[in-house]
């Protein structure tokens, strides 16, 4: 069965299987990141609200209301620095609700991090693999 149907969360991982929940590793500068990441999070994508956020911890927290479904959701968003220095950013969203969100939060990440990507203006030398990443830190 679809997990969309039955799940009402989703969140990144650099080891996922699913391209899209794997997050980002940048080699860009974290308050480049962070900024970009915050301006999203304020309001800079559709039906996004801020509640809080922590430069210092790289939490950033947020409410997100869908345009057309009444399925709201609790986002937070990592921004750190990787133990190679490189800037790491993982999210995840729960739904308020008690049913599945039909995927919903899947495409919620993998749009806020489309938008990431255009607002930093990376180049593919810039997104690195996760993976890759975690093993050169080993």
């Amino acid at each position: 069965m679809w997990k969309g149907f039955t799940e009402r969360a989703a969140r990144t991982s650099p080891d996922s299987d699913d391209p899209v929940l794997a997050g980002r590793t940048y080699a860009i500068p974290f308050d480049s990141v962070w900024n970009a990441a915050l301006e999203l999070s304020s309001g800079g994508l559709k039906g996004w609200t801020l509640v809080s956020s922590d430069d210092q911890l790289g939490v950033i927290r947020a409410d997100v209301r869908g345009p057309l479904l009444p399925l709201e959701a609790n986002v937070l968003v990592s921004v750190i620095l990787d133990p190679n220095g490189q800037t790491r950013v993982d999210m995840s969203a729960l739904g308020n609700h008690r049913w599945g969100d039909l995927g919903v939060n899947h495409r919620r990440i993998k749009r806020f991090f489309r938008s990431l990507d255009l607002s930093l203006d990376a180049r593919p030398g810039q997104i690195l693999e996760p993976r890759s990443s975690a093993r050169h830190a080993a």
